[in-house]
């Protein structure tokens, strides 16, 4: 019935879409399995894209080839850039999507794919031959070949959902959990643990009263986050925030007896920086009030999502509490909230390819890593997907740097440290976050792209261009002064002390007060010069002149850390035999396999004399 695959992927999440559409764009015959064609690229939890580091991470997938930026900005209803009165480093844009639009929206960009087929099926089984992943098997008893594998069910492994005293099977509400997948890894010899996550009611719309809410509108000058010229939305949706209280409070923990994760029902780690309203009012019990985000779901429907109050008390609790926060006081409930328990397998099982280390040619991504979050399930799949096609067509295989992007920085920390909770991306978590910016990510990634044939010849240049343009202002502003005469008046208006005599423009955009269009008021030939180029090149100037002491700071840092991020380690390496290693870093070196001395000194557990021990052992 089936053909032969190049590439299997399993599951229809973000994770998987990525995946298979990385595979097919790199030529190889892809097969996607997905429990629900209707579902496909489905958010089940929140309708929007991006965020602290998470919209870094969607900008470095669509400067890659990736669809996800594409996809949220045809379907956006809202853009905010994040962050904007702090540095470069921290701006994140997030846009709140259409739900319904976003889904539809990755299944046109699938089903127009030539190397793509869809099949609606649950995988029951990973076909296994001499250690090495070599096809699936289905729920409805099909074999279906095929050279890799790529898993990325989500939270459907034996998902269980929980409301109240209430629990059922199910990956998501309304639809079934995946069985028989974990028994087959763990027999294999697969590590495997349990993770939880929530999510709010959604209520109608037309029985709120948003007189009661601050309005929170998106950016008027809107950004986005492909570097393609995708066509936008030509208007914007508000939301509105409100606030939980002391009744609210009190309300809720009339279920608390009640609460699946506080009787214990609930085993699986929840994720810690997005927890459930009931975990917030017991952890922070000091607050009198917490935040509450009321999004629109999409364009034309009245769903709302109450974001800030996921959790999985009683239904009737759920409702009560609502209605006491303002605004809500007439709220009619779609759909309670629900916290939802899935298996996962821990990543250090993984090597930095995202291919296991046990059977060949099998790869994870996305929440089955222990990762929330859509950002970093699309990251992990869509290097998944690549690592797939150049395994089977034995090419070089593709391994981003924790110095030259989010995603490195992810998957780095996911198969060198593990995660024992719900892991998600801050901007924290990468060291060299001033170079990993959301507006150079085009800059760090397009040409690694290029390579691999995932971007075209004429989107290459497009990048080359922007980086000549900005490169062509900074050295006019090096070259270039202002008389005194001319540019105090700009600095006296933004606060800036004047200076005495003539002063290079570089010099004076270092200052924090001053932008680069200042500078244009006080020299009309600068201002020329300016007016040709896009917004986003004149950015790309600013901030060059604006960091370029830090930067030479953490490309010093780098080059530092180069060597050792350079001396690879034999993958059969017998760390056994080292006596002078501590007991726990043999054990962690065993396990984790790293690639090079920079992963084994990231190594938990692994001190700087293992380290030095062996340095002196490599020579």
């Amino acid at each position: 019935m089936f053909k032969k695959y190049n590439v299997i992927v399993v599951g229809g999440g973000h994770a998987g879409c990525e995946a298979a559409a990385a595979a097919a764009n790199l030529g190889s015959s892809v097969l996607l399995i997905t429990m629900n064609m209707g579902t496909i690229a489905q958010m089940s939890c929140n309708p929007a894209m991006g965020g602290v580091a998470k919209g870094q991470i969607v900008r470095e997938i669509d400067a890659m080839g990736g669809y996800s930026g594409i996809i949220a900005d045809k379907t956006t209803i809202q853009f905010r850039m994040l962050n904007q009165s702090k540095g470069p480093a921290m701006w994140s844009p997030r846009t709140q999507n259409d739900r319904m639009r976003f889904a539809e929206a990755w299944r046109l960009q699938l089903e127009a794919l030539p190397n793509l087929d869809i099949w609606q099926d649950t995988v029951k089984e990973v076909i296994v031959k001499n250690d090495r992943a070599c096809g699936v098997v289905t729920s409805l008893g099909i074999n279906i070949d095929s050279d890799a594998v790529v898993l990325t069910n989500g939270t459907f492994l034996n998902g269980v959902i929980h409301i109240g005293e209430k629990k059922f099977g199910g990956g998501r509400t309304g639809e079934k959990a995946a069985t028989g997948l974990t028994e087959q890894l763990v027999s294999l010899g697969f590590e495997s643990g349990r993770m939880k996550t929530g999510t709010p009611p959604r209520v109608d719309g037309r029985s709120l009263d948003y007189s009661k809410m601050e309005e929170q509108w998106g950016d008027e000058n809107r950004g986005k986050f492909s570097f393609t010229d995708v066509p936008l939305p030509t208007k914007q949706r508000c939301c509105w925030i409100t606030y939980t209280n002391k009744a609210v409070h009190e309300t809720l923990k009339e279920g608390f007896e009640k609460s699946p994760m506080f009787t214990g029902r609930i085993k699986g780690i929840g994720p810690r920086y997005c927890p459930s309203i009931e975990d917030k009012i017991n952890r922070f019990a000091e607050r009198d009030r917490h935040q509450i985000f009321v999004e629109p779901e999409g364009w034309d429907t009245v769903e709302m999502y109450i974001n800030g109050f996921s959790t999985s008390l009683p239904e009737e609790i759920q409702l009560r509490a609502l209605r006491l926060i303002p605004g809500f006081e007439n709220a009619q409930m779609y759909r309670p909230g629900y916290a939802i328990e899935y298996d996962f397998f821990p990543p250090m099982q993984l090597d930095l390819t995202l291919e296991t280390f046990r059977i060949k040619h099998l790869f994870f991504a996305g929440q089955i890593n222990g990762t929330t979050g859509y950002e970093e399930a699309a990251s992990q799949g869509f290097i998944a997907g690549i690592n797939a096609h150049q395994r089977i067509n034995d090419l070089h295989e593709l391994l981003l740097k924790r110095s030259e992007s989010y995603i490195g920085v992810l998957i780095d920390d996911l198969v060198t440290k593990g995660t024992e909770e719900p892991y998600r991306m801050f901007t924290s978590r990468a060291e060299h976050r001033l170079l990993l910016r959301q507006d150079n990510a085009d800059a760090r990634l397009t040409p690694i792209a290029h390579q691999l044939g995932l971007v075209s010849d004429e989107r290459l240049e497009m990048v080359k261009q922007k980086e000549a343009g900005a490169e062509q202002l900074v050295d006019y502003m090096r070259n270039h002064s202002v008389a005194a005469e001319a540019i105090n008046p700009v600095l006296l208006q933004q606060n800036s002390s004047p200076v005495s005599q003539k002063t290079r423009m570089f010099n004076l955009l270092s200052r924090p007060q001053l932008t680069i269009h200042d500078l244009a008021k006080a020299d009309s030939d600068f201002a020329k010069i300016l007016s040709p180029f896009t917004k986003e090149v004149i950015e790309q100037a600013e901030i060059k002149v604006k960091y370029d002491s830090y930067f030479e700071k953490e490309l010093e840092i780098i080059s530092k850390m180069k060597r050792m991020e350079d001396q690879e380690i034999n993958p059969d390496f017998d760390y056994s035999g080292l006596v002078s290693l501590s007991k726990e870093a043999r054990e962690k070196l065993i396990k984790v396999k790293p690639r090079t001395l920079g992963q084994a000194s990231r190594i938990s557990g692994v001190s700087p004399s293992d380290i030095s021990v062996l340095m002196v052992h490599m020579g």
